[in-house]
Order: structure tokens, then sequence, then C-alpha cells
């Protein structure tokens, strides 16, 4: 498989995560006032969870890399990496606003 294709796809993965986890921040954020990092806060928050965890989450599921290395990125494989970074997103977005609001009080 051509070193272009391999990348295109990675970026794909982490795009999809990325974008996906800053909606899981946003919706975290907006769930409960204790989570709730402004709208700015939790979009940032949302991408670095959505990443890293969308990230984790294809390093422990090869079935996804391999789907993406063969070129045959399916809609169930789309939809692992949006529920990963969704909750990556959501989980961060919920772990850094509970800690901001413990500090604050």
């Amino acid at each position: 498989m051509p070193d272009d294709l391999v990348r295109e796809i990675r970026m794909e993965q982490i795009l999809i995560n990325l974008v996906s986890g800053a909606l899981g921040g946003i919706g975290a954020g907006k769930s409960s006032p204790t989570f709730d990092l402004g709208m700015a806060g939790n979009v940032i928050s949302g991408l670095v969870g959505g990443g890293l965890l969308g990230q984790v989450i294809t390093l422990l599921l090869p079935s996804i890399m391999a789907a993406a290395q063969s070129g045959n990125l399916s809609v169930g494989g789309i939809v692992s990496q949006v529920v990963a970074g969704g909750a990556g997103g959501a989980i961060l977005t919920a772990i850094v606003g509970a800690i901001k609001n413990k500090a604050a009080a």
C-alpha cells in the first residue's frame, strides 16, 4: 500500500476523532454546569480527549487498524472512531470541569 494512502487514512481517522471529540466535549460541558468550561474550554478539552482516546482505541483494536491499512475503512470502523472520539472528548471535559469546579470551591 502506498505511504500516501496510509497517511491519508490516518488523517481521516484523526479528523474524525477530533471532530467527534469536540462535539463530545461540548455535549458534556452543556449537560451539566459542574463540567462546563465555557464554549472554548469545552471544545479544546474535547479535541484533546477525542484525539487521545481515539488513537488509544485504534491501537487497542487491531481490526480497525487492519481495515484502515487495507483501504477498506468500513462504516463500522468510522462509527467506532466517532464513538471513541466523542467519549474521549466527553470524559476529558468532565474530568477537567470537575477539577476546575472543585478547585474553585
